[in-house]
């Protein structure tokens, strides 16, 4: 009994040591690493035009340009687009340029409290319009792809309803469509945005806006935070510890807190569009979402339809989005569903190759510019 007693508290010792000996690892480790190490974004790119706080970036070719026709990627006003190049080995848009395809991103810059009155209609009539005439004008062209991701899957939706003529294939990523069917699966922990949205009466939603101009950033990461607290509670423990054996898997760590926490504020009234429009009275897949007093009817959606969603996303569940292969007019649709969540389908090692590979080979049956 005695020996086995000694054995348990060596081990105890030992193990101790090491973990000791770990987060001094660690803590060396963070000290050498700058703010230079932790950028993300950093894809060769150019400013091509520029409008208010929008901004439209070119990016440089990395390869042969293979397809006739460049894509234009959207991303919404809950993130930032820089989730699409995280990292030089963790990149959307860098895979794309690699096989061949001339990229366009659009930034919609950090909104403040004299953006406040920003509706749907500026973010898709003006300043996703003007970005979409300016590629058009740049190439001499007619149409050109479009890639919404998440909100900005729903601008793309809206764009390509209500301005046919100029989208040639629409590309939607984790985009939510129906708003009501995050419980379709019975995964009680999805869909939990639509569960508090649909909780919020509509003058609780308006006094949010009031009271701060817009939709805080803060809010919205505290919000995510929510819906998985076992990890949101964890990760600065045992996530981060995890890295200190790592100093590759600490920087990745470190690039996904830096997105995650430089989170923008969501202009209001678009906000209130997209809180009690779309999430609470689902009016996109109604046919009743009207912007300029023009109803987006998804029937109107007759190019290629590529939508892409993840199958373990519990922000927008599988069932939102998918909803859209009975909604558009296309006789063209295809879904592709990916493993993983709604950023692990962009920025996971298993989706490198997989997303952008799909999206081009796709692209590319379809190209004849």
């Amino acid at each position: 009994m005695a020996a086995a007693k000694k054995s348990t508290v060596a081990r105890a010792l030992a193990e101790f040591s090491d973990f000791n000996l770990k987060l001094a690892r660690g803590q060396q480790m963070l000290d050498r690493i700058k703010d230079e190490h932790v950028e993300i974004a950093t894809a060769d790119k150019e400013v091509v035009f520029r409008e208010d706080k929008t901004t439209l970036y070119r990016y440089k070719p990395t390869a042969e340009r293979t397809l006739g026709i460049p894509v234009l990627v959207a991303y919404g006003q809950i993130g930032r687009y820089t989730m699409t190049d995280l990292q030089e080995d963790r990149s959307m848009l860098r895979n794309l340029l690699a096989l061949g395809v001339d990229v366009y991103a659009v930034d919609w810059g950090s909104p403040t409290r004299s953006d406040r009155w920003l509706t749907f209609e500026d973010y898709i009539d003006v300043y996703l319009n003007d970005c979409v005439e300016f590629i058009c004008r740049e190439h001499g062209i007619p149409a050109i792809n479009l890639l919404g991701i998440c909100e900005g899957g729903v601008f793309s939706l809206c764009y390509a309803a209500l301005y046919p003529e100029r989208i040639k294939n629409l590309i939607l990523t984790i985009t939510p469509v129906d708003f009501h069917q995050d419980q379709a699966e019975g995964r009680v922990n999805h869909g939990l945005l639509n569960l508090w949205t649909r909780g919020l009466g509509e003058d609780d939603i308006g006094q949010l806006i009031e009271a701060n101009g817009n939709l805080p950033g803060e809010l919205m990461s505290h919000v995510f935070s929510q819906m998985t607290p076992g990890a949101t509670l964890s990760k600065y423990n045992v996530g981060l510890l995890d890295t200190f054996d790592d100093e590759k898997k600490l920087l990745n760590f470190l690039r996904m807190e830096k997105w995650l926490t430089d989170r923008p504020h969501h202009p209001g009234e678009a906000a209130k569009q997209l809180l009690v429009n779309l999430y609470k009275n689902n009016e996109l897949i109604r046919g009743e979402f009207k912007l300029g007093g023009r109803t987006v009817d998804l029937k109107d959606i007759c190019m290629p339809v590529l939508n892409v969603y993840a199958k373990d996303d519990h922000i927008i569940p599988p069932k939102t989005t998918q909803a859209l292969g009975d909604a558009v007019g296309s006789d063209d649709y295809r879904e592709i569903g990916l493993d993983g969540g709604h950023v692990g389908v962009f920025v996971s090692g298993k989706s490198q190759g997989v997303l952008g590979k799909g999206i081009v080979e796709w692209l590319r049956e379809r190209d004849d510019a």
